[in-house]
């Protein structure tokens, strides 16, 4: 079996490989070449005695890849997607474009998953300007002013407020 979950959302298809390859173990007992793309699920052996994670070695030359048709146990070590695409005769430029946003997307997901430090100081932003209502409240001591000055000061203030 190949490309299980394929063209559903990378969360719905990686349950439902999972829930598929539970099945074919559990109930059907079936002896099954199950090939997936989800990498999640090279953890199945370790909980489904009756498995077991092979992969096709393979030989990196730069950008491309040779495959040395010898089965090895355990996982591949990564995905060779774009470079079997490559072999595959896709167009150099289909080819260029996908390794570039696999590497654009690793870096979102290497950003995304660093732990956040909560203590670390925020990094210097551009200042923000302050309104004419917060220059102005700047500008009055609330304790020097008498009760009529206070209110004179309110209604400046009020007529700075942009009506909605």
């Amino acid at each position: 079996m190949d490309e299980i979950g394929r063209g559903t959302s990378t969360f719905d298809g990686l349950a439902l490989a999972g829930g598929i390859a539970a099945y074919l173990h559990n109930k059907a007992q079936a002896f099954t070449l199950f090939a997936t793309h989800y990498f999640e699920l090279t953890e199945f052996p370790a909980q489904h005695h009756g498995a077991v994670n092979v992969h096709v070695s393979a030989i990196e030359s730069g950008a491309d890849i040779v495959f040395m048709h010898h089965i090895e146990p355990g996982p591949a070590s990564k995905s060779y997607g774009i470079a079997v695409a490559k072999l595959a005769g896709v167009p150099a430029s289909v080819v260029s474009h996908a390794r570039h946003a696999l590497a654009a997307l690793e870096a979102q997901q290497a950003q995304a998953s660093a732990q956040v430090d909560l203590f670390a100081p925020a990094p210097d932003a551009a200042p923000v300007e302050k309104s004419a209502v917060e220059l102005a409240l700047g500008t009055i001591d609330p304790d020097a002013l008498s009760p009529r000055e206070a209110l004179e000061a309110l209604y400046r203030l009020k007529k700075l407020v942009p009506r909605a």
